[in-house]
């Protein structure tokens, strides 16, 4: 549950934003979050239906003043789905089936937006060993 993962080149990256409703329990959203990951590695995972790995991250607070183009220096409570997939299509498939719904609803009653992009992967590495 907390390894590392391993992501091929050339997999498909969804990037989900959830903004979380003011006044949800954390505690809810953690464990809304652990069954619906939980199903989709389990449901959907390999060849039972695309799934690579995911992450989940929530936001901090820290805002990089280096990194950051606009002035605007807020954002809501929200948090990041990340998952890796051979396909958007088997990620659709598989957001689209029942046993991921039921999941899946439960986090969305507590959240007042979500939002999922899919990406192509373009680059991937690591720094080279030092010889």
């Amino acid at each position: 549950m907390f390894e590392p993962v391993s992501i091929p080149f050339g997999a498909k990256m969804l990037f989900n934003t959830l903004r979380v409703k003011p006044g949800v329990n954390f505690d809810d959203v953690e464990q809304a979050l652990g069954e619906l990951c939980n199903v989709v590695k389990n449901t959907y995972g390999g060849d039972k239906g695309g799934f690579i790995c995911g992450q989940v991250f929530k936001f901090s607070g820290f805002v990089s003043d280096e990194g950051s183009l606009n002035e605007s220096r807020t954002a809501d409570e929200h948090i990041v789905i990340v998952t890796y997939w051979r396909s958007f299509e088997e990620h659709e498939k598989s957001h689209a089936d029942k046993t991921f719904l039921a999941k899946f609803s439960v986090l969305g009653e507590m959240c007042s937006d979500s939002k999922e992009l899919g990406y192509d992967m373009l680059w991937q590495g690591e720094p080279e060993p030092e010889t």
